[in-house]
């Protein structure tokens, strides 16, 4: 009677797996192997199906058969879109206080509840310090002494306004000009004389924030640009765009006129303003 053999006796048993033609019964190959090779090699199959099924049903698969990816993928989606809308909605009141003290700006109107429109947006660039017992023209209007003592100030242009420098600016309006940017003695633009119901062009791409009447300044537009960019153009003789209008750099904003109580003929007084500075036109715009 032949003794029993051990686990560890019938897994180390080679065996030998030979490949005969049918017809000839010539060897074609063999294929030597034991019980423990064979388990080993099948083990690892089976752990290699096993570990790409698993990540297959948490990648590729589950993006086609798995209700709860799709779910998460879609309030990430949301929350992204809360979060951006939450964003627009803050930069679109930023925006919004902007605009209307702006407007009181040019008006003249500096009385409680005004907020320094440059603070509004924010801007990475500090105004310099207050250039002091600037006297104004007596033919500059009453906003302009409420403008400068609202801490605003007037520099000429420096490294801060290089990047303005990239920019191409419209002509508004084409001319000679009769009185020049002085900030010293309170004349913060040009006057560029031209003909009678000559069109005004916007200089660059905007939204406008200003489209009124003013009694020293007659009918007044003004254009907020990328940048805190504002450029303004008064004495008009009509206006042809209103606030909240979006306008592309050369498009008509207003005709040329002698609206106002400070004016002396047909002329365009054309101002441009960065982060609450006054800028030199001439230094932009070719008129």
């Amino acid at each position: 009677m032949k003794p029993k053999k051990t686990i560890s006796e019938r897994l180390t048993v080679r065996y030998q797996l030979v490949v005969r033609n049918e017809e000839n019964l010539a060897e074609k190959s063999t294929i030597s192997f034991t019980y423990a090779k064979l388990l080993v090699i099948l083990s690892t199959v089976f752990l290699f199906i096993f570990v790409s099924s698993l990540f297959l049903s948490k990648t590729l698969l589950a993006k086609w058969f798995d209700p709860k990816y799709e779910i998460a993928a879609q309030k990430k989606q949301l929350i992204f879109l809360a979060k951006r809308l939450d964003s627009l909605a803050v930069e679109e009141n930023r925006k919004e206080l902007f605009i209307q003290n702006f407007q009181r700006v040019l008006r003249g109107d500096t009385s409680s509840g005004f907020v320094d429109p440059a603070k509004v947006l924010k801007a990475s660039t500090e105004p310099v310090k207050t250039i002091g017992n600037m006297k104004l023209a007596p033919a500059d209007s009453l906003f302009r002494k409420e403008f400068e003592q609202s801490q605003f100030s007037f520099v000429s242009l420096n490294s801060k306004y290089r990047e303005l420098q990239d920019v191409f600016f419209f002509t508004p309006i084409t001319g000679f000009i009769s009185d020049k940017y002085d900030s010293k003695k309170g004349h913060f633009g040009v006057d560029i004389v031209a003909k009678t119901n000559e069109p005004v062009k916007c200089v660059a791409d905007g939204t406008v924030v200003m489209s009124s009447w003013t009694q020293d300044a007659g009918y007044v537009i003004a254009v907020q640009h990328h940048g805190s960019l504002v450029s303004v153009y008064k004495h008009n003789a009509g206006l042809l765009k209103k606030v909240g209008s979006f306008v592309n750099a050369g498009d008509i904003i207003s005709i040329v006129g002698n609206s106002g109580e400070m004016t002396d003929g047909p002329h365009l007084h054309f101002e441009m303003w960065y982060n609450g500075n006054s800028l030199n036109p001439e230094d932009f715009v070719t008129f």
